[in-house]
Parts: C-alpha cells; sequence; structure tokens
C-alpha cells in the first residue's frame, strides 16, 4: 500500500520504461561539449526556442530569427517570452507556494492579452478552485515519483483547466518545466520539452485530451507523449549545443 498518488502512474503499461528511456536521452544530451564553456549561450537559445514554441502552441506561430532579432511584438509571443526568462527565479517559490507562483506566471504570459484586472486570478469557479487546491498540495507533497511524472501531470492538469484567462497554455508549460528545473532534474533550463511538444503537436493535442478523461489509457497516453517530447527536447539540445559550437570556431 501506498499514499503517494502518482505511484499508481508508474504501474501503467510502458510508463516506467519510458521514463527512464527519457531520462537516460536527456543525460546523454547534457554530456554536450559545449555545456562546459557556453552553458549560458545554449540556455539563452533553449528559453528562446522554447518560448516561440509554447506560443505557437496557442495558435501564434511566428519565425524564430525574427523573433531573435526583436522585430515580433505580438503580446502572446512576449508573454511566453517573459514566462520563459522568469523560470530560473521562480524556483525556490514553486515547491513552496505554487499558486503563488502561477499567479506570476500568468500575470507575465497574459500583459496585454487580458484586462488588466484579470492578470493572476483564476477564473471564478469552485471545480476550478478545487483542483487547483488538489494541485498545489501535490506540488507541495512529498510524491516519490520521478520529477518527470510530476511536470507530466502538473501540465496535463492545467492545460485542461485552463485556469486562467488567455493563454493558459503559457502557463501550463511554464509551470512544467519549474517542476522539472525546482526538482533539480533540469535545474539550468536546457531541456527544450516545449519544442518536442511543438513538433509533435497533432499527439499533444490528442493525448491531453485523452489525459482529460482520466481513465487509465488516457493517462497512459499522455505520459507516453510527454516523455516522447522529453527526447526531442534532449536531441534539440544536443543541436543547440553543435551549433554554438561551430558558432565559436
Amino acid at each position: 500500500m501506498t499514499d503517494d498518488p502518482l505511484a499508481r502512474l508508474l504501474a501503467l503499461a510502458d510508463v516506467a520504461t519510458a521514463v527512464e528511456r527519457a531520462r537516460e536521452h536527456f543525460d546523454q544530451a547534457l554530456r554536450h561539449r559545449a555545456l562546459r564553456r557556453h552553458g549560458g549561450q545554449v540556455a539563452a537559445e533553449v528559453s528562446l526556442r522554447s518560448a516561440v514554441a509554447s506560443a505557437a502552441l496557442e495558435g501564434h506561430t511566428h519565425e524564430r530569427e525574427e523573433v531573435r532579432a526583436g522585430t515580433v511584438t505580438e503580446p502572446v509571443l512576449q508573454g511566453a517570452l517573459r514566462v520563459a526568462g522568469a523560470l530560473p527565479g521562480l524556483t525556490d517559490l514553486w515547491p513552496k507556494a505554487p499558486r503563488q507562483a502561477l499567479a506570476k506566471l500568468h500575470v507575465l504570459a497574459a500583459r496585454e492579452s487580458v484586462p488588466e484586472a484579470d492578470l493572476g486570478r483564476p477564473v471564478r469557479d469552485p471545480v476550478v478552485a478545487a483542483r487547483l487546491d488538489g494541485l498545489a498540495a501535490l506540488v507541495v507533497g512529498v510524491s516519490k515519483a520521478p520529477p518527470l511524472v510530476l511536470a507530466a501531470v502538473v501540465h496535463g492538469e492545467l492545460l485542461n483547466l485552463r485556469p486562467f484567462a488567455g493563454p493558459s497554455g503559457v502557463v501550463a508549460r511554464g509551470a512544467a518545466r519549474l517542476v522539472l528545473m525546482s526538482r533539480g532534474f533540469d535545474p539550468r533550463g536546457l531541456l527544450a520539452v516545449d519544442v518536442g511538444h511543438r513538433e509533435r503537436e497533432p499527439e499533444y493535442v490528442g493525448s491531453a485530451g485523452a489525459f482529460a478523461t482520466g481513465t487509465p489509457d488516457g493517462l497512459r497516453s499522455w505520459l507516453r507523449h510527454y516523455m516522447s517530447a522529453v527526447e526531442v527536447g534532449a536531441d534539440r539540445l544536443t543541436t543547440i549545443g553543435d551549433e554554438v559550437l561551430a558558432a565559436t570556431r
């Protein structure tokens, strides 16, 4: 018997194997030579690409080089950039006060997209409030599940709950990255998992819908997708590392 609410997820078919494979894939990417001397540059590029991908998943697609050049002023993209840039400063707050961290993420994500009075405020719905309380309890709890599993659950729950007005998906993806950073899995923010979601967008949308059913098959579908997105993100880290090394030669 166990009181860990996430333990049963690892018992779903193929999930534990997928989690271990994703972890090993990322561990391998972390051995890239570029991270020894150019880690900050790599992290900045991961942050940029993650923001562009997150905005695109909200239906706001922009060319990465135009974003890099600073010519894109569209509010959702700018919000995604603010969220990505703020994550390192929220890693201490997240495990202690996740609802406060979520409010901060929403203020960053939704500025100029929703009325100022709605910034940082969940929608007024008792069901939403109760589920946010449950999610917060899960984050501050003592689950021994791998950080990848907790991140997937936080992401899936927020994505389907949509507790905030406007680009709530940007908040969900930012929160999932916060889990990985605050739990020590990806403390430097090097895993471009949102790029993985973007590259597998039909699967992302479909498995998120399956997660909402709460059935074992639905949860398994989402978790398997999430681990696949982690592997893509790890591959993109390797690509970015190669590009940074090539540019410094």
